[in-house]
């Protein structure tokens, strides 16, 4: 078994922690403050709160959980770690701060698995002392609950680093798929930044509204191609309908290469969404814990697999 643990203290890393002890591995999170650690802590807990309240874990699985974790500031804790998932923010010279930490600290075989969403693998590659350690390993939010994780491969990526991670990440019960090659935003975000950019581009047209767009993403698109995928259901719609739809849409479809004016708009007047309070919906008035549990609901079955501590 690997030596599991998460550079990053944030929301990803705490997350990932929580999958690793919640099957019953120890995990060690290296964070950057004090007031990081604690309220990473404090997320990991409230991770196995939201389990137990739908009683998919019980008070035992949590504290027998919370003894595999430990939480520190000192990257000399990686030692004899022989797999890091790094977790930190997505600027070059932090995480090239970070690989010098744990090349120094952890195993010399120690798998590198970057969280990164678009930082391109080729680059990542270049920031350590040995390469052919280094894999990315990009989760989703909830990254305890959603199962897939997208694994990119960069050119000096050992087989031996490629076949570790794929044996850990099913070892946790996550769903992979593969890049052979790193593109930008891999496969998941080029797929979300196309509806994204089309969304808006309706929205900015005064065509439809925040609410219908996610109403149609809810109750045709998202239930269309959970049940059986997008390519499997394109292959038995057949190539004929396909074309005859495209030639009618993509001549109008948005084919903008530039950051559109609403998010534009957003970042200039303040952050928006959830934590600002305002976005295309006001978020004053709803309820946190009822948007968390919503948030993770699609992915609670998930959870019946995992190898529970007692």
């Amino acid at each position: 078994m690997e030596t599991t643990a998460v550079y990053g203290a944030g929301t990803i890393g705490s997350c990932e922690a929580t999958l690793i002890i919640g099957h019953g591995m120890p995990c060690t999170v290296i964070g950057h403050s004090e007031r990081g650690l604690a309220r990473c802590e404090q997320a990991i807990a409230q991770n196995f709160d939201d389990l137990i309240a739908e009683g998919l874990a019980t008070r035992k699985n949590k504290i027998a959980a919370m003894r595999l974790l430990t939480l520190t500031g000192d990257p000399a804790a990686l030692r004899g770690a022989t797999f890091v998932f790094e977790a930190v923010a997505e600027e070059e010279e932090i995480k090239k701060e970070v690989y010098g930490n744990i090349e120094a600290a952890a195993s010399p075989d120690a798998v590198i698995a970057s969280c990164t969403s678009s930082i391109d693998a080729e680059l990542l590659a270049e920031l350590v002392a040995r390469p052919e350690n280094l894999i990315v390993a990009h989760p989703f939010q909830p990254v305890h609950m959603l199962p897939l994780v997208e694994v990119v491969r960069q050119s000096k990526t050992s087989e031996e680093t490629f076949g570790r991670t794929m044996q850990l990440l099913k070892s946790l019960h996550r769903e992979t798929v593969v890049l052979n090659r790193s593109v930008p935003g891999f496969i998941v975000n080029r797929l979300a930044q196309a509806l994204f950019r089309e969304s808006i581009d309706l929205i900015e047209k005064g065509v439809t509204t925040p609410e219908d767009i996610d109403k149609a993403v809810r109750y045709a698109v998202g239930m269309r191609y959970a049940s059986i995928g997008l390519m499997e259901y394109f292959d038995a719609v057949g190539f004929q309908l396909e074309e005859e739809i495209a030639k009618n849409v993509y001549p109008d479809l948005c084919r903008t290469t530039e950051i559109q004016r609403t998010v534009l708009n957003g970042i200039a007047s303040g952050e928006t969404g959830q934590r600002a309070g305002k976005g295309f919906y006001d978020w004053s008035g709803k309820d946190a814990d009822d948007f968390r549990r919503r948030k993770q609901a699609p992915y609670f079955a998930g959870v019946r697999r995992w190898n529970l501590p007692e």
